[in-house]
């Protein structure tokens, strides 16, 4: 991508300023014929709402667990990192949001395929999870890879980490919980960073300069099908991770 922009346009606004924006566009999408099939045959079971996960998301994987780590991405788009998050974590209890209903069909097909009985999908947005399905300290982790960088001055106030929603994730923290951030649209990073450097709660784990090597990606993370693009384009990758404060 080619961005020509005023640094001053990139500052986040204050707290407040997009309480009343939306922030997503709920899409159905082209889908395949395995996706219909798996959102048909497979969302009852798989597919929660929002109701279902308060006061104990426990609740919805009916493992009779109640002490098991909690992860959430936002965001996952076709479902490739969460399948193999879900697969890399069995011991973890995981739930992903997603508005985008051929990605909600393509993580499904990654569920049946690998028999996962570790997670969860919810069709919502985050603002709405965070607010009526999870509560405060319940999450051990918090994922947001490649959300979409809405380039355009006019168009900032879309941009999924503002910080009303970096305040939610720091309250639904667990104390030392990690937030993670990836992306490859530079002005975005710096958008990132300023956002989450000022939530008192949170505190960066890496990536200290946006120039730094250590906000490259590594091989800690799946490469999803966004990225694989970027790269063939040529961006460089952001990593940006941050601690809720004990």
């Amino acid at each position: 991508m080619t961005d020509h922009h005023d640094p001053a346009a990139d500052r986040p606004p204050a707290r407040g300023a997009a309480e009343t924006t939306q922030t997503y566009v709920r899409r159905r999408g082209r889908m395949t014929r395995g996706q219909a099939r798996a959102l048909e045959q497979l969302a009852d079971r798989f597919v929660v709402p929002l109701e279902a996960l308060s006061p104990q998301p426990a609740a919805v994987f009916q493992d009779g667990d109640d002490a098991r780590p909690l992860g959430l991405e936002i965001g996952f788009g076709m479902g490739q990192a969460l399948i193999e998050w879900a697969l890399e974590r069995p011991d973890w209890r995981l739930i992903g949001a997603e508005i985008y209903q051929p990605g909600i069909g393509s993580a499904l097909l990654g569920i049946e395929q690998h028999d996962l009985r570790n997670l969860r999908l919810v069709e919502a947005p985050a603002e709405d999870l965070l607010t009526r399905g999870l509560g405060s300290g319940s999450l051990t982790e918090v994922r947001i890879f490649f959300p979409d960088p809405w380039p355009k001055t006019r168009h900032h106030k879309r941009r999924l980490v503002q910080p009303e929603l970096a305040a939610l994730v720091a309250d639904r923290l667990a104390p030392d919980g990690l937030l993670w951030v990836a992306t490859d649209w530079e002005p975005y990073a710096e958008w990132i960073i300023e956002v989450l450097d000022a939530e008192p709660a949170l505190l960066r784990e890496r990536a200290p300069r946006i120039d730094d090597d250590a906000s490259v990606a590594d091989n800690e993370r799946p490469r999803t099908r966004f990225e694989a693009r970027g790269l063939r384009l040529g961006h460089r990758v952001w990593d940006l991770r941050y601690r809720r404060k004990r």
